[in-house]
């Protein structure tokens, strides 16, 4: 399964820039490779830029990871609900409010990135345990049609936007 696969109707306008930041990824070889790229790259970032943030209100990168774990909990939660032909619609969340409700600056940089490499591996099981009919199964979320496999290429090309995020803005 290609990100060239997806059609623009599997997942909401707002989520095209998420889409568009990807090349021709294969799903599930880029959920892995995606997360190893990506721990690699925060743990070359200087120690005193975790807690930094570029502009009054905005996240430090440690905000960001936790947003990135706390992000792809909800997008795989949706995949399964999806998966499993639950045609309850799923509300939408505010990330605003996940961040202001984290410890995360408090968190060690080795901690935060042990979770999301955790989450990531159960991201890679569940995506790896569904079938091409339970990848093509359209939903709803957050108001908005969205398909299984849209949600995974969405968890990679949101890590990769917060990625471009980084190196613009915080380093």
């Amino acid at each position: 399964m290609k990100v060239s696969d997806l059609n623009s109707s599997e997942y909401a306008a707002f989520y095209a820039p998420y889409v568009a930041i990807l090349e021709d990824e294969d799903l599930i070889e880029d959920l892995e490779i995606s997360l190893h790229q990506f721990i690699k790259f925060v743990q070359n970032i200087p120690l005193d830029k975790f807690d930094f943030r570029y502009a009054e209100g905005k996240w430090t990168i440690k905000d960001i990871i936790q947003h990135l774990i706390d992000s792809e909990r909800v997008f795989a939660y949706r995949a399964l609900r999806v998966s499993r032909n639950d045609t309850t619609a799923l509300p939408g969340f505010d990330e605003n409010d996940y961040v202001v409700n984290t410890d995360a600056n408090s968190r060690g940089i080795q901690n935060l990135l042990a979770e999301l490499s955790a989450v990531r591996f159960s991201t890679l099981f569940l995506f790896k345990s569904f079938s091409s009919e339970q990848l093509a199964r359209m939903g709803t979320a957050s108001n908005h049609a969205i398909s299984v496999r849209a949600l995974g290429f969405l968890i990679i090309g949101h890590q990769k936007h917060h990625q471009k995020v980084f190196q613009d803005r915080y380093l």
